[in-house]
């Protein structure tokens, strides 16, 4: 679908006015922006102590001053116990390594978690989440996106809530790992919140309704004037297809990018530098050319903590930029 010069003027419009973080990389064009998604933190989930506390520490100890606020790490911890990315016993799942949701029937006792979370977001009121967005300021720290579980079971009150947090956190962008379906059925919310929407694919090339190539991205692109890619470099280069091009081409409508490395052919998660993810390449066009892009560090090999990985992460990156 084309936009209507109304439409692409307000979608202009609306990244000027996005997260703090976001708007600041816009200013500083030759620096690039690097920040954490939250996810990285998982191995946090279970131990003692206020999660944002813990994450707030972790950004600190790394030297990192963006998130992308993944929302499992803001829910009640208990709620992500037996989830298929957590980390049990200290190692992460099958599920985690190889980077992509797992696919067939879940267990019985996943219903009743998604129950819980269903509950919870319908219930916790907004100051819960202005106080998150409050404490990551005060620290120094910007909630660039928050990244909501956007699934297909979604009530219309779960998709309304989700954007209403998103701006209580203080930001304008939300993120979701989502589908084709999903998406155009969220376009409204998108509209009515002014709030831009960051698609997230995965590597699943065996159904269409999933975010994974080119083409589906840019099918997600035309249903929305608010609508922007969450670009997972891993996941897209282990699809098979060439993460620098696909950037030179849509660079305009990324609003921020999963730097992670993985192989290719739906291959496992790997220590920077030692998959087939062009990291490098990726970092310096973007510094290159000065596109206003945050870049988010996504640990999810298996290593150690997340604060010892981060740092590994963080060199890598600034090696490869010197």
């Amino acid at each position: 679908m084309k936009l209507s010069r109304r439409e692409f003027g307000l979608g202009a419009a609306l990244l000027g006015m996005g997260a703090p973080a976001f708007a600041a990389s816009r200013r500083s064009a030759a620096k690039l922006q690097l920040g954490v998604q939250t996810y990285s933190f998982r191995d946090m989930l279970q131990t003692p102590g206020d999660m944002i506390d813990k994450m707030i520490a972790g950004c600190r100890a790394v030297g990192l001053s963006s998130v992308e606020l993944f929302e499992p790490t803001i829910q009640p911890s208990a709620f992500s116990l037996d989830a298929p990315w957590a980390i049990v016993a200290g190692k992460p799942t099958e599920a985690s390594l190889y980077g992509r949701p797992p696919e067939g029937p879940k267990p019985a006792s996943a219903q009743q978690v998604r129950e819980q979370v269903r509950a919870w977001r319908l219930n916790t009121p907004m100051s819960y989440f202005a106080a998150i967005g409050a404490r990551f300021r005060a620290a120094g720290i910007a909630v660039q996106a928050f990244n909501f579980g956007l699934k297909e079971d979604c009530t219309d009150a779960e998709v309304e809530r989700g954007f209403a947090m998103t701006r209580a956190l203080g930001t304008r962008i939300m993120t979701a790992s989502t589908t084709l379906k999903m998406a155009e059925r969220t376009a409204p919310f998108a509209a009515r919140h002014r709030v831009i929407l960051g698609l997230h694919g995965h590597s699943n090339l065996h159904d269409p309704n999933q975010f994974a190539t080119p083409e589906s991205f840019e099918k997600g692109l035309a249903m929305s004037p608010f609508y922007r890619i969450n670009f997972d470099i891993g996941h897209f280069v282990a699809a098979g297809f060439d993460a620098p091009a696909f950037l030179e081409k849509h660079h305009e409508k990324i609003v921020s990018i999963h730097l992670k490395d993985r192989k290719l052919h739906e291959g496992a998660n790997t220590v920077f530098g030692q998959g087939d993810t062009p990291i490098r390449d990726v970092v310096r066009m973007i510094a290159r050319h000065g596109w206003a892009i945050p870049a988010m560090l996504e640990y999810e090999y298996a290593g150690a903590d997340s604060v010892t990985e981060l740092r590994r992460m963080k060199d890598y990156v600034r090696a490869a930029l010197a």
